[in-house]
This record gives structure tokens, C-alpha cells and sequence, in this order.
């Protein structure tokens, strides 16, 4: 069938087709660099990052630019309260941010542009708007004349006077229309400035990833995508200033992931409950902290809570385990090819895995229906290496090969960690002091988890048993 993509400017799912044959044009929506990103900038970024490898994974060559926007009013505040220069500033976040998604492991875009290297270009995209009658300028501001665009609103979905009513605007009486946005801000005293036909001034936000991504991509994208609050203002306005320069269709498919909620609320200031990536990496780990963001579909709502991370933890510890348990089968096999009944059935769930897993990231990129196909993969592999005398190369090649495969696009699993013993040893003394507990010799009980601790396992009691993880 191919890939379907939940399409934001069709409202529908439709099949996934790129302007030049096995290559993916996509642009991703980065960071205001002014702070450490949050849990919530995470999300888009960790997703985004498994589409994109999806891609690959698929086959496609995919041209993958996330920009940096390092000129903004939030960092020129920032700038003051810390005395320093917006530059250091932006150059600070953006050493940083590459520090986190790092740790994360999300790849480096194929290319990372930063706004004040792309002056010139937005200058230039700025004047064709205004040459085409779809800008105009007042004092120095340069404005996008909505009205000029008659499909404005064609993301969002919503009519003009709709998108009057329930937008946040001040009110300024230079504008034809509320609506009208900035493509260029004249400078205020002690502001950061760049030449320009009309002044002394900086890019309004939304000229700058028009700009950004035609100069690295071209007049027409495969894919763009972000968090859905930025459907309305930001990528409905790319589309309209992107679409009044060139009279091409922008982006083919656009893509918009769901809010991240902490404890079922929106993360605040005044809630105190923002968690920045920097401070969750220090406490979990990526693979888990990814677990996380592949369990909900990309679309829906994801809620960040001590449940969900547990079930999270949980999850990629039953996969890690999995996939370390094949390998020292698999160092310790003898035989080659299937010759039991057990052999050619693990064989068959592998492939019936695979196929699956494809099926659903072919269905909109569908990570908690992929992560399921896994976590039944994990519970054949259990039972064939519990039931199976002699495994042999071949099945655990296959299944090692294929999780591979799977860590390539999800991320999730620690191909270089060891187990420090045999699993079948830990799984024997877990119950052996579950056991202990339950007839209360916590002397026994305690003295198997120091003896697992030494050995490099740390064991974890939860409402729903013990869990271990390697130290």
C-alpha cells in the first residue's frame, strides 16, 4: 500500500508521494534560542527525528533542515536581565540544545541554519512581496497584506473574519487588516539591526523559515512539519508568504504533532511544572525517555507523569533484555540452520514482526501500534529461548538483525550494553527474594539484592513487581 500521511492541509490521510523520486524534502520547525529547551520542544524533535529515520529506513534519501532562530525579542530580553550580548546568548542555546538532542539521540539535521546567516535571503523574499503587492511598508515595518492572499486560512481551516475574532492582536492602527503580520521590524533604540531597503530593522519569526527552507529545499517541500500551535499564526503565514512570492504550492504534506501535558496540565510559568530535556536526560535515560514519546500516537495528547515513565522504563527494559538475551544465545550457539518446529515458528514471527512493524509506521508514522508489534517479538523470543534446547544462528540472527533495524528508526535500545550475568540466573534470584519477602526474611531478601547490586543490577520494587536494570 505505501505510506499514508495524516495530511493538516487536506484533513485527510493521503499517500505519501515525493517530488523527486526517492528523495524526502523536509523541514522541521527548531528552537528560540534562549533558554534549554523543554520536554514539550522534545517531543516534535524526538518524533520527528524517528519520521525522519522511518524515511531512511524505507529507503529515502531525506534532506532533513531544522533551523535555528537565534534573533528574537526573548532573546534580547534574556540578553539584558543576563548583561550580556544577544549573541552570547543565542551562541550559549545553541551549544546547548545540540548537547541535549545529542544525549537524546537525535541526528543532526542535514542542515542546521541559523536566521541572522540568512539575512540577505529574506531581504530579497521580503521585496518580492512587496514588488507582487503582497507586502507593504510603513515606517520602516513591512507588512504581509492578508487579504492579498485569498486562500489565507487554508491550514488552520478557518475564514478570515474567524481567525479576526480569535486571534490575540494589538491593536495597531498602521495595519490594512489585524490580521497583517511582520516581515520585517524596524529597530528600536539599543536593538540588534541589519541594513535594509527600507531601514535599519531585523525579520518578523515566520519570513525566516520561508526563507530558510526555500534556500535549502526549494520552492515546494515535501514535508513541514512542528507542534500544532504552530498551524496558526506561524505555518499559516509561511504559507501565504511563501505562496504570494513564488505562485507555487509550498509544502506538499504537513505535519503537526499533539501537546505534551505534565500530569494531565499544560506546562506553565505560573504552574511551575516546566521540565526542561536537560534535567529529565540526568534522571532517565534517552532510550527511555524516547520509549515515552514513541507510546502515543504523534497526533494525540501525551501526559508526563511518574506512571507514565514508569510503564515507559518498563517497556524498553523488557526489549533491552530481549535483544541482550539473543545476543549471548547467539555467542553461544552451535548450530546454524532451523531444525525444530520451535526454530522455523521463531523464524516466522520474526518476518510476521517486520511486516507489522511496517505496516503500521506506513499508517501515518503509528509508533504505539509499531512499539506493540515489538513487545510481541520480545514474548516469542522469551518462550523460544525458554523452551528451546539448542537455539540455532540463523532465528537469532534474524531477530538480532531486525531489532537492529528497529533501533536505527526508534532509538530505544542500548546495542552496546552487556549483561553482567546470565538472565536466567537474574530472573532465578528476583524470585528467589520475592520469595524471601513473602515469608519476611528480609535477611536473604536484602542480602540477593546486594549480591545482584555487586554484580552490577539494580533492582527496583514497584506496585507491579520488581524490575531490574543494569547499574
Amino acid at each position: 500500500m505505501g505510506i499514508v500521511v495524516q495530511n493538516t492541509l487536506t484533513k485527510r490521510k493521503d499517500p505519501f508521494k515525493t517530488i523527486e523520486s526517492g528523495k524526502v524534502r523536509m523541514y522541521v520547525c527548531g528552537p528560540t534560542v534562549y533558554n534549554y529547551f523543554h520536554i514539550g520542544n522534545a517531543r516534535p524533535f524526538c518524533i520527528f527525528d524517528v519520521i525522519r529515520r522511518y524515511l531512511e529506513y524505507r529507503g529515502y534519501n531525506v534532506i532533513y533542515v531544522q533551523n535555528f532562530t537565534d534573533i528574537d525579542d526573548k532573546i534580547i530580553k534574556r540578553a539584558k536581565e543576563e548583561g550580556k550580548s544577544w549573541k552570547e546568548i543565542a551562541e550559549t542555546y545553541i551549544e546547548a540544545y545540540f548537547e541535549d538532542a545529542d544525549a537524546l539521540k537525535i541526528k543532526r539535521a542535514t542542515h542546521h541554519p541559523r536566521a541572522t546567516e540568512h539575512i540577505k535571503e529574506m531581504i530579497e523574499l521580503i521585496q518580492k512581496l512587496i514588488d507582487r503587492r503582497h507586502a507593504y511598508v510603513v515606517e520602516g515595518d513591512v507588512y504581509y497584506d492578508v487579504l492579498s492572499f485569498p486562500e489565507y486560512g487554508k491550514l488552520s481551516g478557518k475564514a478570515i473574519d474567524e481567525l479576526e475574532a480569535g486571534a490575540r492582536i494589538e491593536p495597531d492602527p498602521r495595519k490594512r487588516n489585524p490580521l497583517d503580520f511582520a516581515l520585517w521590524k524596524r529597530a528600536k533604540e539599543g536593538e540588534p539591526y541589519w541594513e535594509s531597503p527600507w531601514g535599519k530593522g531585523r525579520p518578523g519569526w515566520h519570513i525566516e523559515c520561508s526563507a530558510m527552507s526555500m534556500k535549502y529545499l526549494g520552492e515546494t517541500l515535501d514535508i513541514h512539519a512542528g507542534g500544532e500551535d504552530l498551524i496558526f499564526p506561524h505555518h499559516e503565514n509561511e504559507i501565504a508568504q511563501s505562496e504570494g512570492a513564488t505562485g507555487k504550492t509550498f509544502c506538499n504534506y504537513w505535519l503537526h504533532n499533539g501537546y505534551l501535558l505534565i500530569n494531565e496540565e499544560k506546562m506553565s510559568k505560573s504552574l511551575g511544572n516546566i521540565l526542561t530535556a536537560r534535567e529529565l536526560r540526568q534522571k532517565y535515560p534517552a532510550e527511555v525517555l524516547r520509549t515515552f514519546m514513541l507510546s502515543a500516537h504523534y497526533r494525540h495528547p501525551i501526559n508526563f507523569s511518574d506512571e507514565s515513565i514508569r510503564q515507559a522504563e518498563g517497556g524498553q527494559r523488557r526489549i533491552q533484555n530481549a535483544f541482550l538475551a539473543l545476543k549471548e544465545a547467539l555467542s553461544s550457539s552451535e548450530l546454524v540452520s532451523p531444525s525444530s518446529s520451535e526454530d522455523y515458528k521463531f523464524e516466522e514471527n520474526v518476518e510476521r514482526t517486520r511486516a507489522k512493524f511496517e505496516e503500521s509506521m506506513d499508517d501515518d508514522f503509528n509508533t504505539p501500534e509499531a512499539l506493540g508489534s515489538i513487545f510481541e517479538l520480545v514474548k516469542n523470543t522469551n518462550s523460544y529461548l525458554r523452551e528451546t534446547l539448542n537455539p540455532k544462528k540463523k532465528p537469532l540472527e534474524k531477530a538480532i538483525s531486525f531489532l537492529e533495524a528497529v533501533n536505527d528508526v526508534f532509538g530505544i535500545i542500548r546495542t552496546e550494553e552487556k549483561l553482567p550475568m546470565d538472565l536466567s540466573e537474574i530472573e532465578r534470584l528476583i524470585k528467589e527474594r520475592e520469595q524471601a519477602r513473602k515469608e519476611k526474611n528480609w535477611e536473604k531478601a536484602d542480602s540477593i539484592r546486594d549480591f545482584l547490586l555487586s554484580k552490577g543490577i539494580i533492582l527496583e520494587d514497584t506496585p507491579g513487581g520488581t524490575r531490574w536494570r543494569i547499574k
